[in-house]
């Protein structure tokens, strides 16, 4: 109550003796003495309020004459703003904005210190330091040399443009200089934007040889940036990157690209563009555009930009409502793969479609509509199959579909659930350049299906689990033939679970599944109260012809498919393992796939496994057997190594690898990894790629250490 008391009585005190403007200061403290020469002296657990701004000390004087502050520490001044003053003595003015801190400290965001023998702020935004220490390195008596440093004889700290100017500065790693600088110039770590260099980056190709890159970032203003990034190395190369972003109050663009000029191609202007943005439309609808070229097929890699090997350009609207999906799209696409020819693939392609799901009130049940439009172009005018690939070379092809389908199910007095289902495809084909076919294809496909399910609910046994057992036994009926279009969208099946009790497996519009079949299937599902559960499905398809619709690695071709077994295990551990094999009678195997996830508290593992049967109809002549990782562990206290590949065990080579190390703190992040490329063609070379990069945390907002902080202990 009495420093209750004491802060009111002070509180009035300071209204009357401040201007109207000020505003009034509190001060509350265990004892206060007021002398006759107008000085006010607070001790014990002082602290003062004044316009957002907080002190506290042990001792405080006032001159009511001078209106000076004179403070005895421990001092901690906070503004209010992210920044904090630690100091043994202070003069400051009332308003706490002008004055001198001695043997001080500043921490900014909680981040980068500045120790300093002297600190003076002047005019409630400029702090400056004389004979600084500054970093963002937690400093221990154990260890008492930071990680980084910077030592100058002068800072100033802008606390409205957020920057730090440092005089005559010296950076110091582990106690040791590295280079000196007389004017160097850095954003408080509560600036999110501001122009200047950001951390260079080093990196060394056997094709380019070792260099360096340097960004510099420029703000052209609140909504607007550009970076620019030379990249120079010792003798191949000299490249400028850019990046230009801006913001839009509905929408966000981005352009990044790259000049070059190196001795990989000698005489010629290299480079590449790519562009995206994203727009909010009225009425929900949504658009998306995207810009990719590149100067040569093998400049992304060369530069290690990206793995994509083929270019898209165009632009994309959409919008998802409740019971509606509209999509429009225009796209040209540019192979860069090795031993592609862009004249005879579809290069120009338009999409549009219009999905609507709907309750018919007449008969019940779920219905959908969907109309599709779609086109392609190839630039090639030849009207034959010149490169012998089973495609003739310059074929273009329209098509309008529409697709009624109705769904509607019912709960038998045993616990059984019958559905009915019914499908009806119309299309229309427009064929250009291509004689095997004529010029316009009506296609008209109905399909109906019985289906009759069983679940078995076993609850929970005395262990706590529960098992879900559902037999599905699916009758579909569908014409046994069909006008023959061209079958550009689906040459590929993949035979899943997703797509056991499907009209059709194929995955796109041109092919559709003819024959009356019958599609088998059980699952089971073990939820444990452990937190792990595990499912296992299997099924099979039974035809009543042979219709050849299928190749031998798809699994459906016969009139018996392979049998489809698919399992997936979820752990409370962080484990999850999902399998999926395809094989016949005999146990011969056309498809395995196996995926792994493992996601711990030290130890991170994704992996996968794919075996695919050789297959001539998919062009694919020897079988596939390839593993894919990923891994990352913590090897100790700040150190975090990853690992990633692919193996191709068909050519019993690896066709990528790569090894990275991390030493994070809280006050830097060093990343260095090491690459390489096995594969080689026409167009590019087998490459190893050594990167290093070097984040100082502290040093601008996004650099932000704070999370790997730890205690000096004892």
């Amino acid at each position: 109550m009495r420093r209750l008391f004491v802060s009111l009585l002070l509180w009035l005190t300071a209204v009357a003796a401040h201007s109207a403007d000020d505003g009034p200061a509190t001060l509350v403290a265990d004892r206060v003495f007021l002398a006759a020469d107008d000085t006010l002296t607070a001790e014990g657990a002082v602290e003062v309020f004044y316009k957002g701004a907080r002190l506290t000390a042990q001792r405080i004087v006032y001159d009511g004459a001078t209106e000076e502050l004179t403070i005895e520490g421990p001092i901690t001044l906070t503004d209010g703003a992210g920044t904090v003053i630690l100091a043994d003595q202070a003069e400051l003015s009332r308003d706490l904005s002008e004055g001198v801190l001695r043997s001080a400290r500043m921490v900014l965001d909680e981040q980068l210190q500045v120790a300093a023998d002297e600190i003076a702020r002047s005019s409630g935004r400029f702090t400056r330091a004389s004979r600084v220490v500054a970093s963002s390195c937690q400093v221990c008596p154990s260890n008492p040399t930071p990680l980084w440093e910077i030592r100058a004889r002068r800072v100033l700290h802008d606390q409205v443009e957020r920057q730090l100017y440092f005089d005559h500065a010296q950076f110091r790693v582990a106690g040791i200089p590295v280079f000196y600088v007389p004017r160097l110039r850095m954003p408080d770590p509560t600036l999110e934007r501001a122009t200047g260099f950001l951390m260079p980056h080093f990196r060394m190709t056997t094709a380019l040889g070792p260099g360096l890159k340097l960004p510099y970032f420029i703000a052209i203003g609140d909504s607007r940036d550009l970076t620019l990034t030379p990249y120079v190395s010792a003798s191949r190369t000299r490249t400028l990157e850019f990046r230009y972003r801006e913001a839009y109050p509905t929408g966000t663009v981005e352009v990044t690209g790259a000049l070059t000029h190196d001795d990989l191609i000698p005489g010629k202007t290299r480079g590449y563009v790519f562009a995206e943005g994203a727009f909010a439309l009225p009425r929900d609808f949504r658009l998306d555009f995207r810009l990719q070229d590149v100067s040569d097929d093998a400049y992304i890699l060369d530069y290690g930009l990206d793995e994509t090997d083929l270019l898209e350009s165009g632009v994309e609207l959409t919008r998802t409502r409740r019971n509606e999906h509209i999509e429009a799209r225009f796209f040209r696409y540019w192979s860069i793969r090795a031993g592609d020819d862009n004249a005879v693939l579809p290069t120009i392609v338009g999409d549009l479609s219009i999905t609507r799901r709907f309750s018919p009130q007449l008969i019940g049940g779920e219905a959908q509509f969907e109309f599709d439009l779609h086109s392609h172009r190839r630039s090639s005018d030849v009207s034959t199959d010149a490169n012998g690939d089973g495609t003739v070379d310059g074929r273009d092809v329209a098509r309008a579909s529409a697709v009624a389908d109705w769904r509607r199910s019912w709960i038998l007095p045993n616990g059984m659930i019958l559905a009915g289902a019914a499908e009806v495809t119309a299309d229309f084909y427009s064929i250009g350049q291509d004689a095997s076919y004529p010029g316009t294809v009506t296609r008209i496909l109905p399909a109906a299906a019985v289906e009759l399910r069983w679940p078995w609910v076993k609850a929970a046994t005395r262990s706590g689990a529960a098992h879900v057992i559902e037999p599905v036994a699916q009758l579909v009926v569908a014409p046994d033939s069909a006008d023959a279009v061209p079958n550009e969208d689906s040459q590929i099946v993949n035979f899943d679970e997703g797509n056991l009790f499907a009209f059709s497996r194929f995955p796109g519009a041109d092919a559709r599944e003819l024959g009356t079949r019958l599609n088998l299937g059980m699952s089971w599902t073990r939820l444990d109260p452990a937190g792990w559960s595990l499912g296992v499905t299997a099924g099979r398809v039974i035809r009543a012809d042979d219709l050849g619709q299928f190749s031998t690695a798809s699994g459906l071709d016969g009139t018996v498919s392979d049998w489809l077994v698919a399992a997936q295990f979820t752990g409370a551990g962080g484990l999850d393992v999902m399998n999926r094999i395809s094989f016949d009678d005999d146990f011969d195997v056309s498809r395995e796939e196996l995926i792994i996830g493992y996601d711990a508290d030290r130890y991170e593992l994704s992996a996968g496994y794919l075996w695919l049967v050789a297959d001539p109809a998919e062009n694919r002549t020897l079988p596939t057997s390839e593993l894919i990782f990923d891994a990352g562990w913590d090897i100790g206290r700040s150190w975090r190594g990853s690992l990633t590949g692919r193996y191709d065990f068909e050519a019993q080579r690896a066709t990528r690898a790569a090894l990275g190390v991390a030493y994070r703190t809280d006050c830097a992040t060093v990343d260095l990894s090491l690459s390489r490329r096995f594969t080689s063609s026409t167009s590019v070379k087998a490459d190893t790629d050594i990167n290093l990069s070097v984040i100082l945390h502290g040093i601008g907002a996004g650099t932000d250490g704070r999370r790997y902080r730890r205690s000096c202990g004892p």
